[in-house]
């Protein structure tokens, strides 16, 4: 259980701090999603580094860069833990892209969630139960939707505590800490892709756009695929 003198001291402490402190407080059920994006290489670098009892997962939609795999690859390697890889279900699947096709998802927005909650959504679901804490990468400065999210929250409907160590991290906090301590990234950030999705999701973004404006560049919505939203 997080207390009202909980959530403050967490408010009060570093993103490495306040990861241990978590970590300590839930012996075990805490666990840490990430997309391999910058952010999420930064705390997947100070769980791994610090020897935190967070278990780290990610999910494999079948649509990502290759370049996913490739930096997947070498986390396990540079930090000798292996991150947890959680799949969608074939025949939901195959059921999918055989009524409606394979990139049915540019066809409508409704098509597109429907893809996201399979290949991303269920299997995060699965990957989620008898957790106590969700860690996740989210920064308020990366979309509207996400402006208002504070640093730890109850989730209702999975029934846990939602832990944003970096919510109120500025985009060039992340970049200080990556170049600090030598942490390895995608090599598609270098190529203007800064929140990076699946491959046929995703463009690079020009100068001056929102870093989430890459993300389902074909459609105008709040830029989310059902992971993080209120």
């Amino acid at each position: 259980m997080i207390s009202k003198e909980d959530a403050d001291t967490l408010k009060q402490l570093s993103a490495e701090e306040a990861l241990k402190f978590i970590s300590t407080k839930f012996s075990d059920g805490v666990v840490f999603s990430t997309s391999l994006g910058q952010e999420d290489q930064v705390i997947t670098d100070m769980i791994f580094r610090n020897k935190l009892p967070v278990k780290v997962f990610t999910l494999d939609t079948g649509r990502l860069f290759y370049e996913h795999y490739e930096l997947l690859s070498k986390n396990n390697s540079r930090y000798k833990v292996n991150t947890e890889v959680y799949f969608p279900d074939a025949s939901e699947v195959e059921k999918y892209v055989n009524e409606k096709g394979i990139n049915a998802f540019y066809h409508s927005v409704e098509n597109r969630k429907e893809c996201c909650f399979i290949r991303k959504v269920k299997p995060l679901n699965r990957a989620l139960e008898n957790a106590n804490v969700w860690i996740t990468g989210l920064r308020s400065e990366q979309s509207e939707n996400r402006e208002n999210m504070p640093v730890i929250e109850w989730d209702e409907e999975r029934k846990l505590y939602k832990y944003n160590p970096l919510i109120h991290w500025s985009y060039q906090e992340v970049l200080d800490y990556l170049e600090q301590h030598k942490v390895q990234e995608l090599t598609l950030h270098k190529k203007g892709f800064i929140s990076v999705g699946c491959q046929p999701c995703t463009r690079a973004i020009e100068e001056g756009e929102n870093q989430r404006a890459g993300r389902w560049w074909w459609e105008s919505s709040h830029k989310e695929c059902g992971l993080h939203t209120n």
